[in-house]
């Protein structure tokens, strides 16, 4: 009888095989479709969630299920082969086309941006040898995150965003702690672009979506024309939501951080060739084992351990720390579009959500607790919240300004409790109203304010840490932002 190998996390953070799933394991875990799509469809329409695609990699088989509708206005059912917008899932993408030219020597992870991108110059002009792919690819370049500029359809977008992006201030110096980065991937999403002599949509195309045979991947709006396509969905929590005033609000250089749409089978199926040590279906070797591991090994601890349920980051993989069992993925969301991919590769089992709109977290929260234990006898880690009896924290070493790239962060006590004020400055000043929150004390550094919508729940983590180099800081939404006053 065949055997399903066992894998676990060794010294260096990295998985590996270590014993077997005997037969009773695998009765136990079976995989019924009948049961699993009728949670689905019961937990999507509790949560107010439109339309959902699950995809589910277990026993060696993907099985792929949809519910609800893509547009509530037209009433278009939502099928297994439907397309979503992928939003910062397409991270995983570009790590993996970045991590095939290191397989290749063409790159070298330790070296400056600049020996690829000579002209490449960060915010602050003294840091930018500094920031390296292996940075870039970690979220520890220093690089900021929210930097949205529109160069255009043609395809020196990226070289156009990459030049832009030149006197955009840093979050934090490189090296000195995490601090989520779309601007970073934009980077490398560039040096893809000079290897290969390809825009980074056809390097894409060629090095990973064709040989996998992912046909319901696409980054252009015109090439979704030609499949089922996902409308995002906006609206108070708790109540169904409407349509998004504009299907895609992204420029066509977001692609490298969050221009990829698919279908969670075709998520679930790059996920399964990292699972299989780099191997396509067909046999054909995409990522050496040694890309694949090195992906996989923690790089950075992660202060903020709940905005996407991180315990670590990798080289592009988020990593997970399930009371003891090691997972990795992503989170990804658009203009109503979110997207959950987990990996537990102790029991080979890879689950993707895809869904357009209304309380998506708690949909993911409620079915992937319940698929990870069955399938893989992982538990989930409860919602972030605070606890019934919150504990009694020093707030004074706490209060202060925090500042990153276009945010400034005021923290306050006021009649012993906590009062925070996030306000959008420099070229951000118009993009939102400041935003005002009380903080209940969840642990000494940990603070929850109240949730922003379908990402977050009812709860938003505040986070004080330090970095490297001593100095306070606070992560909101996985950015740091450091203490100036």
């Amino acid at each position: 009888m065949s055997q399903k190998k066992k894998v676990s996390w060794d010294t260096q953070g990295n998985w590996e095989a270590s014993g077997s799933w005997g037969a009773a394991d695998s009765q136990r875990r079976r995989f019924y479709v009948d049961h699993w799509q009728a949670r689905l469809d019961r937990l999507r329409e509790a949560h107010h969630v439109p339309g959902a695609c699950l995809a589910v990699l277990a026993h060696g088989q993907i099985h792929e299920m949809a519910s609800g509708v893509l547009h509530r206005g037209t009433g278009v059912e939502a099928t297994s082969d439907s397309v979503f917008q992928l939003g910062s899932l397409a991270k995983i993408y570009t790590a993996t086309l970045v991590m095939q030219l290191v397989d290749e020597g063409r790159l070298n992870l330790d070296a400056p941006v600049t020996d690829v991108l000579p002209d490449f110059t960060a915010g602050d002009p003294g840091s930018t040898r500094l920031i390296t792919v292996r940075r870039l690819l970690s979220h520890t370049s220093g690089l900021t995150c929210d930097f949205t500029y529109d160069s255009g359809r043609g395809d020196d977008c990226l070289a156009r965003y990459v030049e832009a992006a030149a006197e955009v201030g840093l979050d934090c110096p490189p090296g000195t702690a995490i601090s989520y980065s779309s601007l970073g991937y934009n980077v490398l999403g560039r040096i893809v672009e000079v290897l290969t002599g390809s825009t980074w949509d056809e390097a894409l195309r060629e090095r990973l979506l064709t040989p996998l045979g992912l046909t319901r991947t696409m980054t252009l709006p015109e090439e979704a024309l030609a499949h089922r396509t996902a409308m995002g969905h906006l609206g108070d929590l708790g109540q169904d939501p409407d349509p998004a005033p504009a299907w895609d609000l992204m420029p066509r250089s977001a692609g490298p951080y969050g221009r990829v749409l698919a279908a969670a089978g075709d998520v679930v199926r790059l996920a399964k060739m990292h699972l299989d040590g780099g191997l396509a279906e067909d046999g054909a070797r995409l990522l050496t084992h040694g890309g694949v591991r090195a992906m996989q090994r923690r790089e950075v601890d992660v202060p903020d351990k709940w905005t996407v349920s991180a315990d670590g980051w990798g080289l592009g993989w988020t990593l997970y720390d399930w009371f003891g069992a090691p997972g990795f993925g992503h989170d990804g969301a658009s203009i109503g579009q979110y997207g959950f991919l987990r990996v537990a590769p102790e029991a080979g089992v890879v689950v993707v959500l895809l869904t357009n709109g209304g309380d998506a977290r708690r949909l993911y929260q409620e079915l992937f607790g319940e698929l990870l234990r069955e399938l893989a006898g992982v538990r989930m880690p409860e919602p972030f919240g605070p606890p019934a009896q919150p504990p009694a924290v020093d707030l004074a070493p706490l209060t202060g300004v925090y500042e990153r790239e276009g945010v400034r962060i005021t923290v306050s006590e006021q009649q012993g409790a906590g009062r925070l004020v996030y306000e959008f400055v420099g070229g951000m000043k118009d993009f939102s109203p400041p935003l005002e929150m009380d903080l209940v004390p969840v642990a000494p550094q940990v603070f929850a304010g109240p949730g922003s919508g379908a990402y977050s729940a009812d709860w938003m983590p505040v986070v004080f840490s330090t970095l490297a180099d001593g100095t306070g800081c606070v992560y909101i939404g996985m950015r740091a932002a450091p203490k100036v006053a």
